[in-house]
């Protein structure tokens, strides 16, 4: 009987001793929480007092402090992108806004010749066509960023596709004195992707390559091993390595003195539009050139 009395002391004596750490523990993890929410630190949740299911409790709070964290940098960033979107769009309105009330006043005058008004007019028209594309696209990219943005995955000959888009350019490629040098496939090359999704992409890598070529644009398909490749690319003279980290961010623009060169939404357009159909668009600056490469996996 004593025994049992003995046996009984040690066990509630080992069963209190563990629940005195483990509620001691308890409340120091309390106190690294709260100064972790205070901002007193930022160290995260460690323990002194082995025990498996505190271990396991500790690891999880960690992982949620991760995650908070990680939310906290992303809404950061998110925060910063939005207030430089707002400072472009504001800019960009801006310019076209104040050109359009400026000659509309000068077009009230009763002193300005018929062939002044009709110049003026012609700014003014220039100026609000400006800010139409600007609106649309801006409307547009805020579309395609949505997370239900709908995508019709269908068979495509992108070929066909391809040459379908560059017929409708032939005017603009004589306008900038461009002979583009096209190189694609007589077979049919097949992807799986939204055709008119595809449209807007090689639309818009056609109309930047076109825009800031300095001489010379390259357009090439071409079926690899396990996907298929489309690349724009036109010579530039003033693009960076900088620039080149910034190209699909809204707004920007290589160079911010060229006024009237796009809307600096054609780009990240161009990629949300490849995100939604599981494709990728990648730049890449090789000497005086810029790629634009478009893939699909298959």
């Amino acid at each position: 009987m004593l025994n049992v009395t003995i046996l009984v002391i040690i066990a509630l004596g080992y069963v209190l001793t563990r629940l005195y750490f483990l509620k001691k523990e308890i409340k120091r993890a309390t106190r690294q929480l709260n100064d972790l929410n205070k901002n007193i630190t930022d160290k995260k949740v460690d323990i002194r007092f082995f025990d498996r299911d505190i271990e396991k409790l500790a690891k999880e709070i960690n992982n949620q402090i991760d995650l908070t964290k990680k939310a906290k940098a992303e809404k950061s960033l998110t925060e910063n992108e939005l207030k430089q979107a707002i400072s472009y769009i504001s800019h960009d309105i801006r310019t076209p806004m104040t050109s359009i009330l400026g000659y509309m006043q000068l077009l009230e005058s009763d002193e300005i010749t018929p062939e002044i008004r009709k110049e003026y007019t012609s700014i003014v028209k220039n100026s609000a066509g400006r800010l139409k594309v600007l609106l649309e696209d801006f409307f547009e990219l805020s579309i395609i960023e949505q997370a239900d943005y709908p995508v019709k995955i269908e068979v495509i000959k992108l070929n066909h596709l391809i040459v379908e888009v560059l017929v409708g350019f032939y005017e603009e490629f004589n306008k900038g004195n461009l002979e583009p040098t096209i190189t694609i496939p007589d077979h049919d090359i097949i992807i799986t992707a939204d055709p008119s999704a595809v449209k807007r992409v090689i639309e818009n890598l056609v109309v930047n390559a076109i825009r800031h070529s300095s001489g010379h644009v390259t357009i090439r398909l071409e079926k690899l091993n396990t996907s298929v490749q489309l690349t724009i690319s036109n010579s530039v003279t003033q693009l960076s390595e900088q620039d080149l980290h910034h190209i699909f961010d809204r707004f920007y623009k290589a160079d911010q003195t060229r006024i009237g060169k796009g809307t600096g939404l054609g780009l990240p357009i161009a990629k949300s539009l490849m995100g939604k159909m599981n494709g990728n668009l990648t730049a890449e600056l090789i000497e005086n050139q810029l790629f634009m490469k478009c893939e699909w996996k298959y």
